[in-house]
């Protein structure tokens, strides 16, 4: 999935370097890059994936779980603060939809987890300079997302975890400046700094001590 990912983001990539070096010198959107507030959405696909921390007793047992990754959603917004001709400051409130399959390695039966994130990143976004029409860049920041399907309060759940979690993003993309708009692809991790868990009544989480969301977005952004 992740070579997916990776395929998609290269192609967007090979378009990049043909607005470089083709033949065609026509700039679209000269004036883009002088507005003070930009606006825009963005349409993507992610997936994710735990990283588990086990407690002190032995995980040799082959009761560690497995994960199964599938592909999930990803749509929002995005308004943008030019600080200056290369650093801006980006919101992009948005909503994420995944699901994981927990599988411990001793049986074949599935615990699938259904999530949807409301996902609030306040990044960093650092361009080099603009050559035709076309921008390369990277972004940092933190964020934070409301898991709406959390069952911190449900008692009955297999699976509890928190509904309010932080993390980390950094990734690269790319700003291709087309005739009628600003199309933005790019690729990012994002990484949860908080422990997600909380108490569950299921046997396989008993020997982890915390679980915490690593995931990779692939976004298409349109401005």
């Amino acid at each position: 999935m992740k070579k997916l990912f990776v395929i998609a983001f290269l192609f967007c990539v090979q378009f990049g370097n043909a607005q470089i070096f083709g033949g065609d010198k026509i700039i679209n959107n000269e004036n883009f890059d002088k507005q003070r507030w930009s606006w825009g959405y963005y349409l993507g696909f992610n997936t994710y994936d735990f990283k588990f921390k086990y407690n002190e007793e032995p995980s040799t047992n082959g009761n560690d779980l497995i994960i199964e990754k599938t592909m999930g959603f990803n749509v929002g917004l995005v308004g943008n603060l030019k600080l200056n001709n290369n650093l801006d400051l980006r919101l992009e409130p948005g909503v994420t939809f995944n699901t994981r399959n927990f599988r411990p390695p001793s049986t074949k039966e599935i615990e699938e987890i259904n999530s949807t994130y409301v996902h609030i990143p306040l990044l960093l976004k650092f361009s080099a300079d603009r050559i035709n029409n076309f921008k390369p860049f990277i972004v940092g920041g933190l964020s934070t997302s409301i898991n709406l399907s959390s069952n911190e309060n449900n008692p009955d759940a297999e699976f509890r975890f928190k509904t309010n979690n932080y993390h980390y993003e950094v990734g690269i993309g790319i700003d291709l400046y087309l005739y009628y708009f600003k199309f933005s692809p790019s690729i990012r991790g994002v990484f949860t700094i908080n422990n997600e868990l909380n108490e569950s009544t299921n046997e396989a989480a008993g020997s982890i001590d915390a679980m915490r969301s690593q995931a990779l977005f692939l976004n298409f952004t349109f401005q």
